[in-house]
């Protein structure tokens, strides 16, 4: 058999043993292709040789397999995996169509071959039956009618041999297809399909045309002029569609829905020729948009595979304006990375790194992979959610026997068994990347290969005990308006008229305690440190319960504003920030207390006077009274339970006035580095000193000031040591 000098792509076998999984061909020019996409809806009734030898390879090992007794049509031996030759993507489209409508078609192909009595013959062996299917299917779409030959198309004998066959039978076709009408009293074939195959040609065919903007190429407000300028009209949503319409996505900012009657229409415009506009599935969009929204810095991106170049160019664009790189796995080979290169290249792509390994082979401590912070892994699955199954299988290298399982309408156990735990391998392998989050993302409408796997996978501890276990998140998008909207952290789309179906996961890592407290928390924590002056919350209780120091050398708090006294009233409780500013109070107070610990609040020593010792803090050596420093602040997130309890005991405490006298130099003079002004601390003092400036005069009689002072302190140990037995509390 003649070969065409096109690439050679190879067939391999996939996770079924008897499907296929493509390979994408080489496309050398984008303007080109996008002609040659247009040529797939305008000249589809012209088909090369080559085309049906390639249709017939994809018929041949997705084709409904019967019981030999059964068996009334044979068939060849499709154990030996063929070779597939694409010259290029329309070709390679045009061969994935007919074989699927072969496929759709084999029942009522073969009653027609059976009662025109064409088959069997002896010069048609079983190798060639599947060609036979393949060119009766296109015979019979072509009204039986000739097919149109071209001069410099080369020749395939096998092909032109079935042709002449089937062309000197067509008479006899033509009336036998006219009888399988008849007897199932269909206006068409398309009538005989069962409904749900009916449906899904109606909803694929009646899909919105999903697109997403180029940044290398373009922006949205330049999109938005052109399509405006050729006449286009945007509209709230698809369902406003008419004619020329366009509508944004609630999701993706870069993504624009545009009426499926226009296909044909915008792959021939210069947007799409010239890489402006691509297209593709939404669920992808979703993906790496959920990536983009993970990421605030310019930390590097690993795509577990190639998949679409179109999701990986994507992915490239949203990260234009950054250092990141985009790891892709999986290249294999330097002529796939050659071809891959020549694609991005068109694209403007430039922040793209191929790796020849597949990821489950690289070692989570590649050193060309320190820098990864997330991981987009979109696995093989049963692709049962995508609205066109051969998008799918061209896009995506989808494993042709989508086509079957579509047909059927489910998956085998064992396929699906074996995708699964093909899943969880690649996600667990995932995990072990020091990554802060991974997006997981399919097409299956399976929980086992959706959120089966992630809990699976989360409930595996594969991180070990060195990094920090993942946990589920919500995924959030760029243009949410309400983004505490998502609650599920799992997110889907329904396959529908408007959209495929998807499935999207997210699993971050776990973050440090201290970044799962709230923002006062943060605030409060740090204040206790020492790294900040005074929260918001302190300074609102501040400024309610007035807690000032003062110093009556100048009348100024230290906060410039005239000194104020605040009563200390029932059950209140100071808070930390307050009494902080009285800390060298509460110093002062230490060497009372172990003296009198023995002794009874009230006993008085009226030989011994309170004489404030160095360094204390009391008025004598408070020279920087206005920038005392927030020490108790570390005590904030507990005195909202002191204060509840606080309430519950409904201790009732009696307004004190405390005033300390200024300290007099026992030589009659200040002492070097004191202020001539005295200053004293002022807790509670009654109405009547609300406006004085200076401090009482001193008592003539030491005794009796002596006393006074005893008291005092006295009151003022008390009043401490509560407050020391509640705080231990705590």
């Amino acid at each position: 058999m003649p070969r065409s000098k096109s690439k050679s792509v190879s067939f391999h076998e996939d996770v079924t043993n008897d499907t296929f999984h493509l390979s994408e061909t080489k496309i050398s020019d984008v303007k080109g292709s996008a002609e040659k996409r247009t040529m797939t809806l305008i000249g589809k009734n012209v088909c090369h040789d080559s085309v049906y030898i390639n249709a017939a390879k994809i018929f041949q090992g997705i084709r409904n397999k019967k019981p030999k007794d059964k068996m009334l049509v044979r068939y060849g031996d499709d154990s030996v995996s063929p070779a597939l030759t694409f010259e290029d993507e329309y070709s390679q489209r045009v061969s994935y169509e007919l074989a699927f409508n072969a496929l759709k078609y084999q029942e009522f192909l073969e009653e027609i071959l059976l009662d025109s009595c064409v088959y069997p013959c002896q010069s048609i062996p079983d190798e060639l039956t599947s060609l036979l299917v393949v060119m009766l299917y296109d015979l019979q779409d072509r009204k039986f009618e000739a097919r149109e030959i071209f001069d410099e198309e080369e020749p395939v004998a096998e092909v032109r041999k079935i042709e002449h066959f089937l062309y000197s039978f067509r008479i006899k076709l033509a009336a036998a297809l006219a009888r399988y009408r008849i007897k199932h009293d269909a206006l068409s074939i398309e009538y005989i399909l069962p409904e749900t195959i009916q449906k899904q040609e109606q909803r694929a065919s009646a899909l919105p045309l999903c697109v997403w903007i180029n940044t290398f190429k373009t922006s949205l407000q330049d999109v938005v002029r052109d399509l405006k300028n050729k006449g286009f009209t945007e509209v709230e949503s698809v369902s406003d569609f008419n004619r020329y319409t366009y509508c944004m996505d609630q999701h993706c900012h870069d993504v624009l829905f545009f009426p499926s009657s226009l296909k044909e229409e915008l792959l021939n415009s210069d947007l799409f020729a010239d890489c402006k506009l691509l297209l593709q599935d939404k669920s992808r969009s979703l993906a790496v948009h959920s990536v983009q929204a993970l990421l605030n810095t310019d930390g590097d991106i690993i795509v577990a595979h190639v998949g679409s170049h179109l999701t990986i160019a994507h992915m490239s664009a949203l990260r234009n304006h950054s250092m990141s790189r985009v790891f892709v796995c999986g290249v294999k080979s330097s002529a796939k990375a050659d071809e891959l290169r020549n694609l991005f290249n068109h694209m403007g792509c430039e922040n793209i790194q191929l790796l020849y390994e597949d990821f489950t082979e690289i070692r989570p401590t590649d050193p060309r992979l320190q820098n990864a912070k997330v991981i987009l892994l979109i696995p093989q699955c049963s692709g049962l959610g995508f609205s066109n199954p051969i998008d799918f299988i061209l896009s995506e290298h989808g494993d042709a026997g989508l086509l079957r399982d579509l047909l059927q309408g489910s998956v085998s156990k064992d396929k699906l068994c074996r995708l699964a735990e093909r899943q969880l391998t690649e996600l667990m392998h995932a995990m072990k990347f020091k990554v802060q989050a991974i997006v997981y993302c399919t097409s299956s409408v399976y929980p086992e290969e959706n959120e089966l796997v992630v809990k699976k996978a989360l409930e595996s501890g594969v991180e070990g005990h060195k990094l920090k276990r993942f946990r589920l998140i919500p995924p959030v998008f760029p243009t949410c308006s309400n983004p505490e909207s998502c609650t599920d952290f799992f997110f889907r789309t329904e396959l529908s008229e408007i959209s495929s179906g998807c499935f999207l996961a997210i699993i971050a890592r776990e973050k440090d305690s201290s970044e799962n407290v709230s923002v006062q928390d943060i605030l409060a924590r740090a204040a206790s440190k020492g790294l900040l002056g005074t929260t918001a919350e302190e300074t609102k209780d501040d400024e309610k319960k007035q807690w000032k120091v003062t110093e009556h050398g100048n009348g100024v708090t230290a906060s410039g504003t005239k000194p104020r006294r605040a009563a200390f009233h029932h059950h209140e409780v100071p808070s930390p920030s307050n009494i902080n500013t009285a800390v060298s109070v509460s110093k002062a107070v230490t060497k009372l207390r172990k003296k009198n610990i023995s002794q009874p609040v009230g006993y008085v020593q009226p030989k011994k006077p309170v004489s404030p010792a160095a360094g204390t803090g009391l008025p004598r050596v408070l020279k920087h009274t206005a920038h005392l420093p927030s020490i108790g602040k570390v005590h904030g997130r507990q005195m909202l339970a002191r204060k509840a309890r606080a309430e519950r005991k409904k201790v009732v405490l009696k307004p004190v006035e405390i005033v300390f006298p200024p300290v007099i130099s026992p030589y009659g003079r200040p002492q070097a580095g004191m202020p001539t002004s005295s200053s004293y601390f002022d807790w509670t003092g009654a109405k009547s000193m609300s406006d004085r400036a200076l401090p009482p005069p001193l008592p003539k009689s030491g005794q009796t000031n002596r006393a006074k002072e005893s008291a005092v302190a006295a009151r003022v140990l008390k009043l401490s040591s509560r407050f020391t037995e509640k705080r231990a509390g705590v």
